[in-house]
């Protein structure tokens, strides 16, 4: 009887160390695994759909520098529509975007590249997810982390314990990491000022969130840990 009532905690306990001998990455070094304390984690920083999400957009790819205005918006329950545009307003482009389709309905010739939507594509999806399975736990002192799979990838999700906010997403695969979103949020309902950034392409992106001060927007630029996780993962 006895036996039978420990084999899920011990089934539970084996899952959790097959997850993280995986986790060659080395992601989660430095925190202990953990009860998992909830099987979904949401994120609330695109999900309202009666706000335009407006943040001023810095994006550095190959030495090369381009500014605007990055838009965001949720159109129903599962997609957002997306616009990146000059200083100006003159549309550079403009995608639809779910967790499994993606529409672009508009976009410059100069920004046309296979390689370059693909990776906007994915940029823009892992930003705008809103919900997340959760299969592992991990904390140590400042945060938790949640690990939530995705297909042939795993994403890491990080959580101050002191506001239960979201600052941190590394996307990953089991051998390293891939893209990590740093987040700077205020009272944990939209995020003040975001970072992308890729491992092995020289790529960032940086949004600094609109705020209206009376008839005069002015950003925000509140400050990120971009710090690293830990040490960098090897091949």
């Amino acid at each position: 009887m006895q036996k039978s009532t420990n084999l899920p905690l011990r089934i539970s306990y084996l899952l959790l160390l097959f997850l993280i001998s995986c986790t060659t990455n080395k992601v989660v070094k430095g925190y202990q695994p953990t009860n998992l304390e909830k099987t979904s984690f949401e994120v609330p920083y695109f999900s309202n759909p009666d706000i335009d999400y407006v943040y001023k957009a810095n994006i550095t790819v190959y030495g090369k520098e381009l500014t605007g205005i990055f838009i965001a918006k949720k159109i129903n329950e599962t997609t957002h529509r997306v616009a990146f545009t000059t200083e100006f307003g003159n549309k550079l482009l403009d995608f639809e975007i779910s967790e499994t389709d993606f529409k672009v309905n508009s976009i410059v010739d100069e920004l046309n590249k296979k390689i370059l939507i693909n990776t906007l594509k994915s940029d823009f999806r892992l930003l705008l997810r809103s919900h997340y399975v959760t299969k592992a736990q991990f904390e140590n002192q400042q945060n938790k982390i949640y690990l939530s799979k995705q297909g042939k990838m795993l994403n890491y999700l990080f959580v101050f314990k002191s506001d239960n906010s979201l600052n941190k997403i590394i996307h990953a695969s089991k051998r390293k990491e891939k893209i990590t979103l740093f987040f700077a949020s205020e009272n944990n309902i939209f995020a003040s000022r975001i970072v992308i950034k890729h491992k092995g392409i020289p790529l960032k992106i940086e949004l600094n969130y609109f705020k209206e001060d009376g008839a005069k927007e002015q950003s925000t630029e509140a400050p990120v840990n971009e710090e690293p996780t830990n040490e960098e993962p090897t091949n």
